[in-house]
């Protein structure tokens, strides 16, 4: 038998022994729902392609967040490792002790430096339970390389679209100054003038990031009666609820015709500080700017300015830059802003999703099966 003969059946063999495995040979129902619901989309190639794939341990991250949505959590994890050994990090620490990560090949939980660093050689898939992955530095090329990063983008959408309508439907009623009052304990009419916004039917939301949260703020938008245009950089594709999807270059124009401007992108080389002087000069006066992207993506000076100055109506973070915002920031004191601490994602739903897209994303690695929601990590999402 030739080199080249043998190197075939070998690939062959990898394969058929990939699609043997009996710990589950398709999506739970929930999982194939939640794919179905999100679109979450597949690698083009099983990972059993990829080079020095052999499941055998994997480094498993329990954290209060998922533990809570289930009791079964790790009776489904080891339902979907079958014979590969789970080792789980029980100590709710977003970096597992260095030793549980020798001869691991793969990690659920949380992508850092540190776990980077103290990663065994035969690491080739990570699971990162934030959507974000500005954490995820430090690796190596050769990781860069090897390793299959996977994430929960589009898990957290419909969570993150709730509070972005909650944080609108709030500045437009005038909700912030009626909570300063029950506060008080003060019965305030008046306050009612000072709800001035109008409407928000017929009135334009622009999205910049039309991703997977972007797609779900926009068809809540939508349903709102709100006109619906976006920003993407790949395409000019779009859902049929958004009129218009424009590329990066058309930000400020675009901006000029939104009543509502909404900030759901990444953090990229790109995406850093382009909400800027120059970009809220631009802004439709009157316009309010929601913010639950990345902090980063900000220039926080300028936000300020264009609040004071009355340029924006007023403004919705979840998302802030720096994070933890300084007790001394003049965003805390501003009546027309709502700042929440980076917790859009959060809720028993998004926790739910996510725990089933970490146990589908393991029965998938250790049958050999396409991954869901993997990283490109040159373009960081």
């Amino acid at each position: 038998m030739t080199l080249c003969n043998a190197g075939s059946l070998l690939a062959i063999l990898t394969v058929l022994f990939a699609s043997s495995l009996s710990h589950g040979e398709s999506p739970s129902p929930a999982a194939q729902s939640l794919i179905e619901e999100l679109n979450l989309t597949e690698s083009t190639q099983p990972i059993a392609k990829q080079a020095g794939w052999n499941p055998k341990r994997v480094v498993v991250m329990l954290i209060p967040a998922l533990m809570n949505t289930s009791d079964n959590f790790e009776t489904e994890l080891q339902k979907a490792a079958g014979d590969v050994e789970l080792v789980f990090d029980r100590t709710g620490s977003f970096v597992p002790a260095p030793e549980l990560l020798v001869g691991s090949d793969g990690v659920i939980g949380f992508c850092t430096p540190p776990m980077l660093k103290n990663a065994d050689a035969r690491l080739l898939w990570v699971h990162n339970y934030s959507v974000g992955m500005e954490y995820c530095v430090g690796a190596s090329e050769t990781q860069l390389e090897n390793i299959v990063f996977t994430n929960n983008k589009r898990l957290s959408g419909p969570a993150i679209a709730e509070h972005t309508i909650a944080m609108l439907m709030a500045l437009t009623h005038n909700l912030p100054a009626y909570q300063r009052a029950q506060d008080e304990g003060e019965w305030q009419r008046e306050l009612a003038a000072g709800v001035t916004f109008g409407e928000l039917k017929n009135k334009t939301l622009l999205v910049v990031g039309l991703g997977g949260i972007g797609t779900e703020i926009a068809w809540r938008a939508h349903g709102l009666g709100m006109r619906v245009i976006a920003i993407r950089r790949s395409s000019r594709e779009g859902p049929d609820h958004v009129d218009y999807v424009g590329l990066s270059g058309e930000l400020h124009s675009m901006a000029g015709t939104a009543d509502v401007i909404v900030n759901a992108l990444p953090i990229t080389a790109e995406t850093t500080g382009v909400f800027n002087k120059a970009f809220f000069d631009a802004v439709k006066p009157g316009a309010i700017f929601l913010s639950v992207g990345r902090g980063k993506n900000t220039v926080t000076s300028d936000l300020i300015f264009a609040l004071e100055s009355g340029k924006l109506f007023g403004a919705g973070l979840d998302v802030t830059d720096p994070e933890p915002l300084p007790k001394n920031s003049p965003l805390w004191h501003l009546p027309n802003v709502i700042i929440t601490p980076h917790v859009s994602a959060t809720g028993a739903d998004a926790n739910q999703r996510q725990r089933i897209i970490a146990v589908e994303n393991l029965r998938r690695y250790v049958n050999g099966e396409p991954m869901l929601n993997v990283v490109d990590m040159s373009r960081g999402y």
